[in-house]
Parts: structure tokens; sequence; C-alpha cells
């Protein structure tokens, strides 16, 4: 790890919650990434929520530029285009980031998710009066322990609000479960819904269509292993159990890192290394 990295911690998140957040952590950091840097976020089918209580945020990709300041919450819809991160200014920053599963995140907010694909915002842009409340509690914390507590008692909350979708939850199990492989075809018989129906309960829920959402999961575990592994990936041949040749591979791997995987695998991208750590 970088020595910039000061402070890596995953959070659990409430057993409530367990299997609607993907992830919760902690990251601080000495100062910004090194310019030589990739500063590379690829897709992992969550939509966030990003709270910078020490220094401000820059994100860019090639749909959108947003600077956020410090105390002031994130939101990141699912995407499915590759992003770049840095620290608004140089010195110590640190941020708690939520991470909710495809199968939870429309149990936190009341959004038109396909409208936030590949978007970012300030929260206030979308709840304005529950953003204010929030950002003026976590301000007031004094502890980062407290900070946790109160992101867990807003979860919680939003979360009871609200009910699952018995269909859409079954079809996003079925593509965890079989790690992309599954087809709408398959998805048609299981559920006895349409295609197009389930396109749009998709689009409604989460933002991206079922087998985009597929592309994601499958890409995921290759990219994983490239991060983690770069002397081992090229010599594995796995992915031909979920690509139909080479370059159906190399063409999702470019779609959503911006780069074919050898020039990955010979560049620094170690912020993005920090998530995939075990």
């Amino acid at each position: 790890m970088l020595v910039m990295i000061t402070n890596f911690q995953i959070i659990q998140p409430p057993i409530l919650l367990k299997k609607y957040v993907e992830r919760m952590f902690v990251i601080e950091s000495a100062g910004r990434m090194p310019s030589n840097d990739l500063k590379l976020i690829v897709p992992n089918a969550c939509a966030k929520l990003v709270i910078p209580f020490r220094n401000g945020l820059i994100g860019k990709s090639s749909e959108w530029y947003h600077k956020t300041q410090q105390d002031k919450i994130i939101f990141i819809g699912i995407s499915d285009i590759p992003a770049e991160v840095d620290y608004a200014t140089d010195g110590p920053a640190g941020n708690i980031t939520v991470e909710f599963s495809p199968l939870g995140a429309y149990r936190f907010f009341n959004l038109q998710w396909k409208e936030v694909r590949n978007h970012i915002c300030d929260y206030s842009a979308i709840s304005e009066k529950m953003a204010k409340q929030l950002e003026e509690r976590l301000v007031n914390a004094e502890s980062l322990n407290q900070k946790i507590q109160i992101i867990y008692q807003f979860l919680i909350k939003e979360f009871s609000a609200t009910s699952s979708d018995n269909i859409f939850d079954y079809c996003i199990q079925q593509i965890n479960q079989t790690k992309g492989k599954v087809s709408i075809k398959e998805l048609e018989k299981y559920t006895g819904y349409s295609a197009r129906w389930l396109n749009m309960k998709f689009h409604e829920k989460l933002g991206l269509s079922p087998k985009n959402l597929a592309s994601i999961v499958r890409f995921q575990q290759y990219y994983k292993s490239l991060v983690t592994n770069k002397e081992q990936f090229f010599l594995q041949k796995e992915f031909y159990n979920y690509y139909h040749d080479q370059a159906h591979f190399i063409k999702d791997f470019k779609r959503f890192t911006g780069y074919p995987p050898m020039f990955l695998s010979k560049s620094d991208n170690n912020y993005d290394k920090v998530f995939y750590r075990e």
C-alpha cells in the first residue's frame, strides 16, 4: 500500500442491512494521489453515498465532472463507465463510503434510477432537507465512531420505510449466483415475465438492464484477479467460461476501465487496489 493511504477500515453494516449494503469503509490519506497514478475507479454495480469528513473530493468521467466540499455528502448512481477520483486539495483527507448492493439501493432512496445512472451530485440535490439534517449531525459528531453510528441510524430509518420487490430481488440473486452468466431468456423462464417487463423493472429499481448488470458482475471477478495478482492473470484462461472468446473479454474490459488489460497490468492504480484487498 502506498504511504499516502494511512487508514483503510472496513465497517460492518448493521445485521438488518447486510444483504443490502455491499460494503462500508473509512479511507484516510496523507494527501493527494501521485501524479503517475491512474486514480481509476471502475464500475462495481453499486450506488454510493460518500461522506468526506476531511478535505473535499474531485471526480470525473467521460460524462461528468464534480467537485465537492468537505462535509458535503455525495451521491453516486450506479455506473457502467470508469471514473477518476482525487482529493480537492493537497493535505490530509478522509471519507466514509457506503456502497449499496444492486439488491439494496432502491430500498434506501426513492429515485428515478435510470436518471441517476452514471451520475454524481451532492446529496442535497436529491433531498435537501434530509441532506442538511444529516450533514449537520455528522459535522457536530465528536469522533469517527459517532459519525458511523449516525450513518447507521440514517440507513436503518430509510430502509425500514420501504418494502422489497420479490421478482426484482430474485433476478439480482440469479445474476450474482451465476457470476453474470444467466441470460435474459433464462430469467424470463424462471420468473414468467417477458424480457421487456424485466428490463423495465431493472431500469426502475436499478438504472441498468439485466444484461448490463450481468456484464459488470462478470467483469468484476476478472478485474479483481488482475489487480490482486498481475503475474498470474494472463496465465489464467477461466474467462473463456464467461466470454465468447478473448476479443469479447478485452472489449468488455476496455469498456469498463478505458484501457486494455495489458496496459492496466503495467500501470499504477494503487488507490483502487486498496478496495480489492482480501
